[in-house]
């Protein structure tokens, strides 16, 4: 566990991405094997889950460091990170503690299995064991919340170092679904038993958004171009008689989507297609928002079925007959691709047709129209491409369309977190419903640090109320939104939801009595649908 402290805070303490790579190396190089597996488990997303509520946490660290409970509160909502706060007000700096990393995580899984008088006695005993660093990552264990500032990217170019095998196989072999408790590392990187291989994704490739002028991009006649899906990304396996879904998160999605078994039939085993999950019905991707009624429940009922079916928008084929595609050209791939779909020839399984264009000004004609086919713009790639592993710019370039804009009224502020842990950053926006202000949407980020702290002057200075960490203030200050995408929402008492709310820019010019209504924002839902059909 020490061992596994020092490398997060040696990590923490550089911006250099060599430096963490040279740091993962050299703990790769000391941890034992059980160590290395769950620090790739804990790299890869892979932590286990909570085990004890945040107000439990809070209350044991207040009683240890005989302080009152709102005075630890307030001490958390300053610092901005529950672990970090533990670590920094609990006493003691003893650092006893020496055992492996795989120990401590043990402990977390099984503390779910005690009475709160054990769980209570177990945590404060390992706090005072531990240093403040060590305290600091116990706790990230505890809460679930593990997160520290490097990519898994960076851990297998890590991992490849010390293993000698090749980044990109590694990058396949951590893909799915196994667990750290179940398999050892040896089996992990090296040999992994036939089931698990069987259902394995592979690692995604993925597009940088378009940062110069298109036109530069050279030759029209060497891009593919296709419309930006507004979906959920995935890949679907069809091997020895099993169909497999993966979202892009590394979750295992088959049972969510039942309308894509009779894929499992239908496709050759030795099948893996790339595309985007989408509501569809009548020849026409539906709004994303619908959706979102499928994601996060266990079961699906008939009636999300109905309202919200689903189809695979698919544009590319990764393995074909068992064999992998991916050191092919785009051109190749989408080939076998096009005449697979027209084969199987199901509602559920769509090709995402290309874009035809022949100069640069003619596909940004397309772009413009994105929004009528309820996609976020195009995707444009090389011809000649390979399906590479991440992210690798010149080949594969997202040109998603202008934001959707809207100007609201600031209404609440919370505190933000991590450096921002001292300044209302975190806003609620409203917009006008007759002499009301209802809010409609939240965004934290979009201001400069100089525009951040005159904003956090104002919150200060004009409170109306306060609940908990939130302030209402004066309603004064309108801003302007900026949003991918809208639709009805019932949960939202405003009665629609935004996609991808950000802070466009502080409009000092506009008082509030200009800021838009929700009449407004209605009338925008129903342009967009007048347009989709």
């Amino acid at each position: 566990m020490q061992r596994f402290a020092q490398l997060i805070e040696r990590m923490d303490a550089t911006t250099s991405t060599n430096e963490k790579v040279q740091a993962l190396t050299d703990y790769f190089e000391l941890a034992p094997e059980s160590d290395k597996l769950w620090t790739i488990a804990l790299l890869s997303h892979r932590r286990p889950k909570r085990s004890l509520r945040t107000t439990d946490l809070k209350a044991w660290a207040a009683e240890e460091a005989n302080i009152p409970f709102w005075l630890f509160d307030e001490c958390h909502h300053i610092v901005g990170d529950l672990s970090e706060a533990i670590a920094l007000v609990v006493p003691g700096d003893t650092n006893t503690d020496t055992g492996p990393l795989s120990e401590h995580i043990e402990l977390v899984i099984a503390l779910k299995q005690f009475d709160e008088a054990e769980r209570h006695a177990r945590v404060v005993d390992m706090w005072k064991r531990l240093d403040r660093i060590g305290r600091f990552v116990f706790n990230k264990l505890i809460t679930g919340g593990f997160r520290i500032g490097v990519s898994q990217k960076l851990m297998v170019r890590a991992l490849s170092k010390h293993t000698g095998v090749a980044e990109d196989e590694l990058a396949h072999q951590l893909m799915g679904n196994w667990d750290p408790q179940s398999t050892s590392f040896h089996d992990l990187v090296n040999d992994r038993d036939g089931g698990t291989v069987r259902s394995r994704p592979y690692p995604f490739c993925l597009a940088y958004a378009v940062e110069v002028e298109v036109g530069t991009l050279g030759d029209p006649s060497e891009w593919i171009a296709e419309h930006k899906w507004d979906g959920i990304r995935g890949q679907l396996i069809v091997r020895d008689g099993e169909l497999y879904v993966w979202s892009r998160g590394e979750e295992l999605v088959t049972d969510k989507y039942p309308e894509y078994a009779v894929l499992r039939d239908a496709l050759p085993n030795g099948t893996v297609l790339d595309g985007e999950i989408l509501p569809w019905r009548d020849d026409m991707p539906l709004p994303f928002q619908l959706l979102q009624t499928r994601i996060g429940r266990k079961t699906v009922s008939q009636r999300a079925l109905k309202e919200a079916p689903v189809a695979l928008v698919a544009y590319d084929l990764l393995e074909w007959e068992g064999n992998d595609l991916r050191s092919e050209s785009l051109a190749a791939r989408r080939a076998l691709l096009k005449e697979l779909v027209q084969k199987i020839d199901l509602p559920v399984l769509r090709l995402s047709e290309e874009v035809g264009f022949t100069s640069w000004n003619e596909l940004a004609e397309e772009r413009d129209r994105s929004r009528e086919k309820r996609s976020e713009g195009l995707m444009i790639k090389r011809r000649d491409s390979e399906y590479h592993v991440g992210r690798k710019k010149g080949d594969w370039w997202k040109w998603k369309v202008d934001a959707l804009t809207i100007d609201g009224v600031l209404l609440y502020a919370q505190r933000g977190h991590g450096r921002r842990a001292d300044l209302y950053t975190d806003f609620t926006f409203a917009v006008w419903k007759g002499e009301e202000l209802v809010p409609f949407a939240k965004a934290y980020s979009g201001l400069t640090d100089i525009e951040m702290k005159k904003v956090d002057a104002y919150v200060k200075a004009n409170t109306k109320e306060r609940f908990g960490p939130v302030r209402s203030v004066v309603p004064k200050l309108v801003f302007e939104i900026a949003f991918e995408g809208i639709g009805l929402s019932p949960r939202h008492k405003s009665g629609v939801a935004l996609r991808f709310p950000r802070i466009h820019r502080w409009r000092t010019d506009k008082p509030i009595e200009e800021a838009n209504s929700l009449q407004d924002l209605m009338d925008l839902i129903d342009a967009r649908a007048k347009a989709a059909k």
